[in-house]
Formats: C-alpha cells, structure tokens, sequence
C-alpha cells in the first residue's frame, strides 16, 4: 500500500489587498485597521496618504451634523467621447469603485458648533477630475453659503479638468470663480484646503482663491508636471518643486498643516473670521418694558446699601460719631436766678454761625520821605578849648618850681587853698 505524504502549501507572497499598505516613503508595512485609527498617516515618516471624500468629511465636521445637497447629480455623455472605453462605462465603474456618483460631495455641516457649508473632491473617483458637476456642486455650495451667511470650506484633490467632457470641464473654471467672486463681494469667509494632489484646472480656478488656503504635509500643488514646466523653461528645477512646503516658503500657501492638527486649526480660524451667535433674546415682564429680569441681583444690593450706609448729609451733621440731637429734642433750660451769673450754653444750644469776615484789602506802604540834607556849621566842628580863670594862671605863674614831688592828696589840698584865698 503507497504511503501518502503529507502535502505542503506553497507560501504565498501575495497579501489582501485591504489587510496591508506599503508606505509609499519609507517602505514600511503598515496594517490598514491601525491606519485607519490615525487618520492614514504613517507612524514612522508621516507621509500622508489619500483620504476618501466620507472618511474627509468625518474628521473635519461634527458627528452626525453634516447634510448632504444634490446627491443626485451624474454626468452624462454630450460629446459621445470614447477612447479605450466609452465615458459611461468608466463612470460606472468608478461608482462601483467609490460608492459615489460623481467626484465631488457638498452639504452642511457644522465644526465645533459653528455652522459651515463644505465641499470636498475624492481622488479615487476618476482621479477627481473636474467635469460639469463637479463645478456645479462647487458652485451651489457658493451660493448656498452667499445666502445662509456660513463661511465656505472646499478640500481639493483633482488631477485637473475632465478630459471625456471637453470644453464643458473648461467652462467650469469660469463658473465657479464667479460664484467666489460674488461670495467674496458679500464678505463671506472662504477656506480652501490642498490635499495630495490638486493640479491642472482645479489649480487654476477655485482651489487657490480662498481667503485663507491651507495644504497638508508634502501635498503636490501646481499646475503642470515638473517634467512638463522643466522642458517648457529649459531649466532644471530647484528641489521640492510643487511640494506644499516650497509654495509656503515662497509665500504662496498660508499655513501647513499636519492632518492630526487640521479640524483645530480650522475651528480656530473660523473663530477669528465668522462672528459670535447672537444672544439669547429674552421674554419681557408685564409692566417691564426694557425686558428686564423680574430679580436684579444689582439693583437688590443698591437699594440694601442706600438703606444701611448713613448718606453724605447725615455723615456731615454727626460729631463724634453720633449725630447731633435737634432743638426739639433738646431738655428745656432752668430759669437763672436774679442777679447769679447765667448759665454756660450746652453742646445741644449751639451757637449761631459767625458772620463771614469782610475781605481786607492789602495795604501798600506809602515810601517814606528821604530827611533834607544840611550842611553843618563849620564852627559847631571846631573843638572847644577850656579857659582857665586869669587869677588861677597869675597864681600859677608865681609859685616857683618844686623839685621834689608832692604826693596826690596834698597837691589837691593846695590847689584848693590857694582857690579859696583867691
């Protein structure tokens, strides 16, 4: 009897193509469920890959509020245009591809409770190609947000205008920037966000004319291919070339940013571009015609200070902290007996307020008048000399010359001898 060996499977190199997704970048195997969670972003380069216009949608605007307008919009075949396949066979298949009937889906919505009307294109669906509805979905979406007043939001991914449409995808760029035109005169805010990649028509109309325009990481913007501009200038290319940070270096973009920062960055400028809900009106009282509430809690605590604090006259009557009793209340006074001294007036018989001195005048001193100058006499100035009497001179004369000295007291008690004889 033959033994049978057990059967070995060949291993396969081929995975599902919904289980894994090469990062195009770093070459890193990533599983799509955890991709998923961080919004198609690679873990270790942060490439940003392509977003669906659903998957869009739900991490810009609040869950559960966006509405979409015009579902039922699809393109048909003027020209009869076919190439390897004929036009509505490659619209069929990209609906059964996408789920969507066209490249493009507008509605409301609201970001961070502030109504927004929002317009966002999907690659995936014929490379999001601009055709006759897509410039009207982008139109309507315009003049939707013309009348409700709400700031417009448009995410662009397109290779540019659809080539199976003709001349009806050119009439689109004229179309729509008409309706921005007409929302900018009204001062309506409009927001345009570039993703990877937004090119060709779709660049050259709408996509660059909003008052703020934002473009994520490493995005492809411009209008033709770098191979394309490089042999019309005949020149070589500087690095980074129609890449979102080299339009943003050249001031070209006003901000990137990353996909995780993207829904706050949005809420922020849409606070600083849309003005604030107006207020609650409230419901008038009976008998209140400012409508004011029945309870004032200001009014309820003046009228409690008016009734405990003294006022300013009451403050300027007291003394010594007390207020001063009035005549009225005031113990009448005792009679004074006659002829005793009458009594000191007490504090509560005040007394009459003092009659207001008249001003005085400064008095300005008159000048004095400066003393007439005499000449003086010129014999008061002479010194006068004394005159001793001639019998005293005669006397003097006679007496002879004394050698010796006489003493003090005698010489007096001589001289008035000899006066008295004379």
């Amino acid at each position: 009897m033959p033994i049978k060996l057990p059967s070995f499977r060949p291993r396969r190199d081929a995975y599902p193509p919904d289980l894994w997704t090469k990062c195009p970048s770093c070459g890193e195997m990533l599983f799509n469920k955890q991709l998923d969670k961080v919004l198609r972003v690679c873990p270790s380069c942060g490439h940003h890959f392509r977003l669906s216009a659903e998957a869009r949608i739900g991490m810009l605007v609040d869950p559960g509020s966006f509405a979409e307008r015009d579902a039922g919009l699809e393109s048909e075949d003027s020209l009869g245009f076919v190439d390897q396949k004929s036009y509505p066979d490659r619209i069929a298949a990209a609906q059964l591809a996408t789920g969507m009937r066209d490249a493009a889906v507008w509605g409301t919505g609201t970001v961070d409770g502030r109504p927004v009307v929002i317009c966002v294109m999907d690659f995936g669906f014929m490379g999001g190609s601009m055709g006759a509805v897509v410039g009207e979905k982008v139109t309507r979406a315009a003049e939707h947000a013309l009348l409700a007043r709400a700031p417009l939001f448009v995410v662009s991914a397109s290779g540019g205008a659809r080539m199976q449409e003709g001349t009806f995808s050119l009439m689109q760029l004229a179309k729509t920037v008409g309706a921005l035109e007409r929302l900018r005169a009204a001062g309506v805010p409009f927001l345009s966000l570039l993703s990877d990649p937004t090119t060709g028509g779709v660049f050259a109309s709408f996509a660059v004319l909003g008052d703020i325009n934002i473009a994520e990481p490493n995005a492809l913007i411009g209008f033709a291919g770098a191979r394309v501009s490089a042999g019309t200038i005949a020149q070589e290319l500087p690095p980074g070339f129609q890449r979102s940070e080299f339009l943003f270096q050249h001031g070209y973009l006003d901000r990137v940013v990353h996909r995780s920062d993207l829904r706050a960055e949005i809420s922020i400028l849409l606070r600083y571009l849309v003005a604030g809900p107006a207020p609650i009106p409230v419901e008038r009282v009976e008998g209140d015609p400012l409508g004011l509430p029945s309870f004032r809690p200001l009014s309820f605590l003046s009228n409690l200070a008016e009734r405990v604090l003294p006022t300013e006259a009451e403050m300027a009557g007291a003394t010594n902290g007390h207020d001063a009793p009035s005549a009225a209340d005031a113990p009448p006074a005792r009679p004074t007996p006659t002829g005793s001294t009458p009594a000191r007036p007490t504090r509560a018989q005040a007394a009459p307020p003092l009659a207001p001195e008249p001003e005085s005048k400064p008095v300005v001193a008159e000048p004095e008048p400066e003393p007439a100058v005499t000449e003086p006499d010129p014999a008061a100035l002479e010194p006068e000399v004394a005159v001793a009497p001639e019998s005293a001179v005669a006397a003097e004369a006679d007496v002879p010359p004394e050698t010796d000295p006489v003493p003090e007291p005698a010489r007096s008690d001589r001289a008035a001898e000899e006066t008295s004889r004379g």
